[in-house]
């Protein structure tokens, strides 16, 4: 039991502090993770929506904590316990949204690797299994160190990951999981290569034939029957190749698409703000500065929103912009920069610059 309980001791702690670190790198993301999970298609809980960065917040920053906790053998009953408490939570959750297919994927490791509902699913049970070696035998979970140094180091856990938390939220992730990453190029990754994998879709055809109903199953191939069509339905088996950049457009209020001249123009200011209304005002502020001195330096100058013609134009008569704002999905928004206005510098395509609204003054123009 010793042997077990030290192994999955080093095995859940890590696991949890690799877990939560990855999302205390871009808890904003997390947020709009659990926004999906409260909404009216998933658990229905939309009022919890606007908490929903806080809750972010206190959840991985209680992640990584529990991981050192573990680790370093501090409060091992407490430890325990709060480890069996949150998989058991995550365990159903995983388990509802695979089996009710409601969300695509968990973000149980952010954007550094997606996994499916079931594989999350999986993952948490055998968490579980080891969470539940450590609650039988958690009386052989002894401090590594001298109970000062323990506490000292606990105390530390906190500190960090909290101080980490509000480092990121006001500027941005340290490190940048995204296919919007510095040095990638849009353009590429909204490709599809030839050889790519095709999805593989099942369609099941409904007939009435003599009275009795059938249903026959093909790969899309009308089946040969002699009977009467009632119906078909169709279930995707496996999705095919999915680019890295989805839904990225820039188009007018018109309809007009300018994506493409814009993906292969030099020297582009975008101006990320995936809803007007909500935008910081503090970063609205700077907006106008910044536009003009990359306009004086020959740059090109566009915002990119999801909010309406007429907010589009109250925004920019109330901070005097001097761009124009096209349109683009929201979701695409806020997957480019987690900052609302965030500023992006664009050279055929590839992401020069990336800076929080907070750090405009670092954009090098």
């Amino acid at each position: 039991m010793k042997v077990l309980v030290a192994i999955s001791r080093i095995f859940v702690g890590v696991l949890f502090i690799i877990s939560g670190l990855i999302k205390l790198n871009d808890p904003l993301g997390f947020s709009y993770k659990l926004q999906e999970y409260f909404s009216v298609e998933v658990l229905n809980m939309p009022y919890l929506e606007p908490y929903a960065l806080i809750f972010s917040v206190l959840v991985v920053v209680f992640e990584v904590v529990l991981g050192v906790f573990l680790i370093i053998g501090y409060k091992p009953k407490f430890t325990v316990w709060s480890l069996l408490v949150m998989i058991v939570f995550f365990t159903f959750l995983t388990f509802y949204s695979a089996y009710f297919d409601k969300v695509k994927d968990c973000g149980c490791f952010g954007d550094a690797l997606a996994m499916t509902p079931w594989e999350s699913f999986s993952k948490d049970v055998v968490l579980l299994v080891f969470i539940l070696i450590l609650f039988f035998g958690v009386k052989h979970i002894k401090p590594v160190f001298t109970s000062l140094y323990t506490t000292i180091l606990a105390l530390l856990s906190f500190i960090f990951s909290f101080w980490l938390g509000y480092h990121v939220l006001m500027h941005l992730p340290v490190v940048d999981f995204r296919a919007y990453k510095i040095g990638n190029n849009i353009l590429e990754g909204m490709s599809i290569p030839e050889n790519a994998q095709k999805p593989i879709v099942e369609y099941a055809w409904k007939f009435n034939v003599n009275g009795e109903e059938k249903v026959i199953t093909t790969d899309g191939s009308y089946p040969d029957v002699k009977g009467d069509f009632v119906s078909v339905d169709t279930k995707v088996i496996d999705e095919g190749y999915k680019p890295p950049v989805v839904d990225f457009s820039i188009e007018s209020s018109e309809g007009e698409d300018f994506t493409q001249h814009y993906l292969s123009e030099e020297n582009v200011i975008i101006v990320v703000a995936y809803n007007l209304e909500s935008m910081e005002k503090a970063g609205a502020v700077k907006l106008r500065s910044m536009s003009d001195e990359a306009l004086k330096k020959g740059y090109k100058v566009i915002g990119l929103t999801a909010s309406a013609e007429d907010v589009k134009q109250r925004i920019k008569t109330k901070y005097r912009l001097n761009f124009e704002f096209y349109l683009c999905d929201e979701k695409a928004l806020k997957t480019i920069v987690r900052s609302n206005p965030g500023v992006l510098e664009l050279d055929k395509g590839t992401i020069k610059q990336k800076v929080h609204w907070n750090d405009l003054e670092d954009l090098k123009l």
